[in-house]
């Protein structure tokens, strides 16, 4: 039989003890579904007013959200590639033009709000505000760099910022007891939602949702009996519950805030 000396004894189970840790960790970082936070190669125009918002409403549904702050002059509408048929809605993209006779360093943040129906479905392609576009020039150049048309870009995922904003739910116009419709606003962090689920008054089920259109969701039942709760999960898999957040007197077309958000 071998024999194992005490002080071997302790470096096993310590090498041991370490590889548990790393495996731990390991599953950790797996189940941690980070951005993809590096730079790729796109292209960009601009639509709207040369100094505009770009467009009112949108195809992501945030109706006249586009047109204040903080999404205002920040909107960007994308072709299929990064819309996702809607669950592209909400993300945020760092967007940097490569020409460097006319533009700066900056990069421009925008908030995927509109789809771009004309835009390339081989490439990820970006529709930019007339605001958005022009802040990729250095000083004096926004004009003439808006004259260039389409421009070679890079872009990146980069995280929502909505400062001192909490997640917000719309209740959608139509809705009633058998059939509500919701749309979630100022997610920090992702911004998208890949899955929405509601739980009623005194239930511990969380109904799924569908994804109807855009950043829309809805659930056929009834009769539905609030106050709601609503859990979001992103597409990173980052979840956050707000607990009662529709009230049982609630109303189409009145918006809903939550004490929370996502952190980033």
């Amino acid at each position: 039989m071998q024999r194992y000396s005490s002080s071997t004894f302790v470096l096993n189970f310590c090498f041991s003890l370490a590889l548990q840790v790393l495996a731990v960790c390991g599953q950790g970082h797996l189940q941690t579904h980070g951005l993809d936070l590096h730079w790729h190669p796109g292209t960009a125009t601009w639509y709207g007013e040369p100094e505009g918002d770009g467009s009112t409403g949108g195809a992501c549904g945030y109706g006249t959200l586009v047109d204040v702050k903080p999404l205002r002059a920040r909107v960007g509408a994308v072709g299929p590639v990064l819309f996702k048929n809607g669950e592209g809605c909400g993300a945020c993209y760092k967007v940097r033009c490569l020409d460097k006779s006319i533009c700066s360093r900056r990069a421009v943040t925008v908030i995927i709000t509109d789809y771009c129906p004309g835009c390339p479905s081989d490439r990820t392609h970006f529709d930019l505000s007339g605001a958005a576009f022009g802040h990729m020039a250095i000083s004096g150049e926004n004009g003439q760099l808006r004259d260039r048309g389409q421009i070679p870009v890079i872009y990146r995922r980069t995280p929502c910022k909505y400062p001192g904003k909490n997640v917000a739910f719309h209740v959608n116009e139509g809705s009633t007891e058998f059939w509500l419709s919701l749309l979630a606003e100022f997610e920090d962090g992702d911004g998208d939602i890949a899955s929405m689920h509601l739980r009623e008054a005194g239930s511990s089920e969380w109904l799924v949702m569908n994804h109807l259109w855009g950043a829309n969701w809805n659930i056929i039942g009834g009769p539905l009996r609030g106050p709601f709760s609503v859990k979001l999960t992103t597409s990173s898999g980052k979840a956050l519950s707000a607990r009662d957040v529709i009230p049982g007197n609630w109303s189409p077309k009145a918006t809903y805030t939550s004490r929370l958000n996502f952190h980033h």
